[in-house]
């Protein structure tokens, strides 16, 4: 995979975003349940987990895009061919990635139907997903 013709500058913005947005939630660890559930930090947590969520799939999106042969259009297609691909560990794209996807794609869709309390179960228990998703993407660049 290390011949890729990829877009550096595209990656590496969009690690930024992913770390940035990280920096944000991993401070929001530091809250307490009712802190976290006021409206005005649960929209915070909201933004910086789709933002984050949205870079880590553009990182797919654009790598797959590279790839002569490989054609995906949704989330969770794009988790399960990047471990296909061997860019990040198989079982890692087709348990965390995959469900990465699907989150995504319930917050943007179904955003309506989000609680503040999973929200903070996700800022206190899964941002560690997404350093391992950079730390494969890193190795790639």
């Amino acid at each position: 995979m290390k011949n890729l013709e990829i877009n550096k500058k595209i990656i590496l913005e969009r690690i930024d975003i992913i770390q940035n947005s990280l920096k944000k939630l991993n401070q929001m660890k530091n809250l307490t349940p009712g802190q976290f559930m006021r409206e005005e930090n649960f929209a915070l947590a909201e933004h910086y987990l789709r933002y984050a969520l949205e870079a880590v799939f553009d990182i797919c999106a654009h790598i797959l895009s590279r790839i002569p042969g490989v054609q995906v259009d949704e989330y969770k297609k794009m988790a399960i061919e990047m471990g296909k691909q061997k860019i990040i560990p198989k079982d890692f794209a087709e348990k965390t990635l995959f469900k990465m996807a699907g989150y995504r794609n319930r917050l943007t869709h179904f955003y309506f139907e989000v609680t503040p309390k999973e929200m903070y179960e996700i800022v206190k228990n899964n941002l560690g997903d997404f350093e391992i998703f950079l730390k494969h993407i890193k190795k790639l660049l």
